[in-house]
């Protein structure tokens, strides 16, 4: 049975839309806003998030207030066909709590529909280096959490000692040079930094790197085992589309936008043997916990990047959990 055959007649009823705001200050030095979809009905409540980094997109959708036509009665299927909206972002926060309050309003959780087995999720925690970049925060990380796993993101300001020094740690598992450009976000190619990463951190997974450049693809031809994709992927389609079958791929859910193209992408790397990890989209609300189940339920021992939002805090507490989170709760819907 294709997995979202087991979701996709789940009935939901729908009362009431709505949307609210989330915000958080991070060690960045910016502030992250995403917005909550909250659907009603039948005394339950399911959620979403709508992660986009768009903020004067965002704050239109929290002005305009939620589509219209939702109300009713559905399946999740049926549910998915009413929306009409492209943005990917937008459209999984609805889906995502469409499949919460079905769940919740059967009684059921998604482990139990989908026949699988939660299990304690590894997860890595993403950060940034700050201007100039330095190690001084991971350092103190280090100290705090001892054990906790690294996703950096390599940039041309990186000098050999940095380097060096960040490899020294032992704790990175994934580098995204983020060499696929999103609406004008990304770094652009860079064919000896490219070779000095893979190099230097000789386990580590090696994310999404422009190899349209011939001397970058050059530069990693040797570690081409090692090259996985996020950003461009979307969808089977996208899987497809790559220059050559890779070992595992990122999976982010909102990239995806619907369910059924997240599932489906889930049979296909299945079926293909490429195994999968997770990402986020520096959820603030219920995204954060619906990635984790996810992860829980599809790849929990992979590294995720699906820490606890604290872990983005200027300084993370200590008592944030640590890797691995115990496996998501045998109860109704989907968080």
């Amino acid at each position: 049975m294709f997995t979202y055959a087991r979701v996709a007649e789940l009935p939901l009823e729908v009362e009431s839309v709505a949307l609210t705001a989330l915000e958080l200050a991070v060690a960045a030095g910016w502030t992250r806003r995403t917005a909550v979809v909250r659907l009603s009905g039948r005394g339950e409540e399911g959620v979403g998030e709508d992660v986009t980094y768009l903020q004067d997109v965002l704050q239109a959708r929290l002005e305009t207030g939620p589509p219209g036509g939702l109300a009713g009665r559905h399946t999740l299927d049926s549910f998915s066909r009413t929306l009409e909206r492209p943005d990917p972002f937008e459209r999984w926060a609805y889906e995502s709590a469409a499949l919460d309050l079905a769940l919740r309003q059967a009684a059921l959780s998604l482990a139990e529909v989908l026949g699988r087995e939660a299990q304690p999720v590894t997860f890595v925690v993403s950060t940034g280096l700050g201007n100039p970049p330095s190690a001084a925060r991971l350092r103190r990380l280090l100290e705090t959490h001892p054990g906790t796993r690294l996703k950096l993101d390599p940039t041309s300001s990186w000098n050999d000692d940095l380097i060096a020094e960040l490899a020294a740690l032992g704790a990175v598992d994934t580098l995204d040079f983020k060499g696929i450009l999103r609406g004008g976000f990304g770094e652009p190619p860079d064919p000896g930094l490219y070779r000095r990463i893979a190099e230097a951190f000789p386990e580590a997974w090696l994310e999404d790197p422009n190899l349209e450049d011939d001397d970058a693809r050059r530069a990693l031809d040797p570690f081409r085992d090692r090259i996985t994709w996020d950003a461009p992927i979307h969808s089977v389609a996208d899987i497809e589309a790559l220059p050559f079958e890779p070992r595992t791929l990122n999976f982010k859910p909102s990239r995806f936008g619907s369910v059924r193209a997240l599932l489906d992408a889930y049979d296909h790397c299945a079926e293909r043997g490429i195994s999968v990890y997770g990402g986020g989209q520096f959820e603030l609300g219920p995204g954060r916990g619906q990635i984790q189940q996810l992860a829980s339920l599809f790849h929990p021992d992979a590294p995720n990047d699906v820490a606890p939002v604290g872990y983005n805090e200027p300084e993370p507490g200590r008592e944030l959990p640590r890797s691995p989170l115990p496996p998501a709760p045998a109860t109704p819907g989907f968080r």
